[in-house]
Formats: structure tokens, sequence, C-alpha cells
């Protein structure tokens, strides 16, 4: 298996007590072959399980995802060999939304900011009760425009109507709006037009990749804010930095690019008024222990032959719920 969710607070035991378990580090796409050798189960995060590494090993019985998304995997060359592919869905519905809205909050309380303000001695220069000269504003009467609703959308849904924000609902399966009474189906064009907060919650598939481009950005409210903590790849995003260096927008916050890490080339590295943090939305103590159990329960039920979140028997999408 390899390491990208332990930070030496999550206990490996459950997983050691299965088998003849290998710890692995960060590992680039050339090493898989040689890394996975004859193991008959391995367990991954990133890394590539294609056709010419199944057919290399052999061995392999078993892919263990440690995440909700399979694009990783080929999953027709899996069905052909026989290989059972398990993914871990909706465990962290709750941080994604968290993150999601301490991204909001930071914009419109203008948090960072005034913490800067404070570091660099603004307060206590200025020497009055109350130090003005950051705009913010109430989130109570804005709209937020959800680009997708399902597990992770319907929980912002809900914390946004706790705000007292109207909730606008852009889903590509409208039925399952009928759980959410605080919401309000509306076209693509209708949401990015009126809301005061966009924020995506849909998956990266065919249908939505870069959604979000010259066009549907240009559709959005001047001093709109633009979140996204699902998949890079819904957004075009030289076409964002354009829009936010241009003005055409006021900000973004985002948890997620369509490459990562982030390099020297990544097109919003240099663009105005935009906030990054590095996909970390999931990444929650609670959350990642959470993860990790349900991988080891995928593995248990694997070997005792009733296998658990068979991703064959799932609709397929490349991201977040």
């Amino acid at each position: 298996m390899d390491t990208a969710v332990i930070d030496g607070d999550i206990s490996l035991d459950e997983l050691s007590e299965l088998g003849n378990l290998k710890i692995i580090g960060k590992t680039g796409f050339d090493d898989t072959v040689e890394l996975i050798g004859d193991a008959e189960a391995v367990i991954c995060n990133k890394t590539r399980i294609t056709r010419d590494v199944m057919k290399s090993c052999p061995d392999l019985k078993y892919v263990g995802l440690m995440g909700t998304g399979f694009d990783q995997v080929d999953i027709a060359a899996a069905c052909e060999r026989g290989i059972t592919v398990c993914n871990v869905p909706a465990y962290s519905s709750d941080a994604v939304a968290q993150h999601t809205f301490a991204l909001i909050l930071n914009h419109f309380c203008r948090i960072s900011e005034y913490v800067t303000d404070c570091a660099e001695g603004g307060w206590r220069e200025k020497k009055y009760l109350s130090v003005f000269g950051r705009e913010t504003h109430e989130l109570a009467g804005k709209t937020i425009g959800l680009i997708g609703c399902g597990g992770i959308g319907g929980r912002v849904a809900k914390i946004a109507h706790a705000f007292g924000m109207r909730v606008l609902v852009f889903n590509r399966s409208p039925e399952k709006l009928r759980n959410f009474s605080c919401v309000a189906p509306a076209s693509l064009e209708t949401l990015l037009r009126e809301s005061d907060v966009v924020s995506i919650h849909c998956p990266l598939n065919e249908s939505s990749r870069e959604l979000l481009n010259r066009r549907t950005l240009s559709l959005m409210k001047p001093t709109a804010l633009l979140v996204n903590t699902s998949r890079g790849g819904i957004i075009n995003e030289a076409d964002l930095a354009q829009a936010l260096n241009e003005g055409r927008i006021a900000a973004a916050a985002v948890d997620v690019l369509t490459e990562e890490p982030m390099t020297e080339g990544t097109p919003l590295l240099h663009a105005k008024n935009i906030v990054f943090t590095p996909h970390v939305a999931w990444a929650p103590v609670e959350t990642r222990r959470r993860l990790f159990e349900t991988v080891a329960a995928n593995l248990r039920a694997f070997l005792a032959g009733s296998p658990q979140n068979v991703v064959q028997n799932q609709p397929h999408t490349e991201g977040k719920e």
C-alpha cells in the first residue's frame, strides 16, 4: 500500500493482521509494476493501475482504493482479469462541506487578511477598539449556487440554509433534490447569473470537464466568489485566471487543481484574488481514520469471499460525491 493518507496518526494494525503488509512511500508511475511485484492485493491512492500494470502483475487479485474516485484504475481491464476493485464512498462529506464553508467565510469575513494585519502590528499601531479597512459582508440574504448536490453538496446546502442563504442547485439528476427542501433547482446559466457564491460539488466526467470556462464564467456576477473543492478539471484554469485578472469575477478559492501538485506552470498560480489550499478538504484526522477503517473492512470482506463497495457495480465517476 502507499502512504498518501498516513501522517503518523493512523493505525495500520487492522491491515497488518490481514497479511504480509508492505508500506511504500511516494512513487512514480514507472515504479508501479516493480513495487507491486507478486502481491495479490494492493491498496493505493493516486497510483495508476493500468491494463499494462495488471498484465505485468499476474498475481494481483484485489485493488483497494483509499478514496471514492476510481479513474486511476482501468476498470474494464480489471473486470477482464477478474481483479476486484473496491473504493470508499461518502467518507469525507462532512469534512469537505466544512472546508467549503471555511473558504467562503474566509472570503466574506477577510479572516486571513485581518490575521496578517494583526500579526504585522496594525491593531497595536492604530490604537482603535475596532480597526476597519477590509470590506466584509454577511452571508444572510446572499445566494449560493451549488453545481452538484450529492452527499457533499447536500451538506453544503444545509449549512448555507442555516446561514440564511438562498440555495440554487444545478444537478443533472433533478430527482435527487427531492430530499432537500431548502434548495431550488436552476439551470446552470441562471445559477451563475444569480449567485453570490458558486461552489462546485459534482464529479469529474466528460459532461463536467471544463464546465466552467470563458463563456460560463462570463455569466457570473463581478462580485461573485467561485469555490472548488471537487476536481480541478471542472474548471478551465487559464480562463479562470483571465477572469480574475480582468476583474470579471471578484475572487476564487480552490482546494484542487487540474494538475497536482502545484507547479510554476499552474495557470492560476499568479492570478489575482485567489486562495489555495493543497487538496486537504477531505483530510481531517477523523475523516482519514474513517477512511482507513473502511479500507481495512473492504479487504477483510474480500478475503472472506463477500467483497463490499465493489467499483465494478457502481456508475462511473471520476471524483468526489
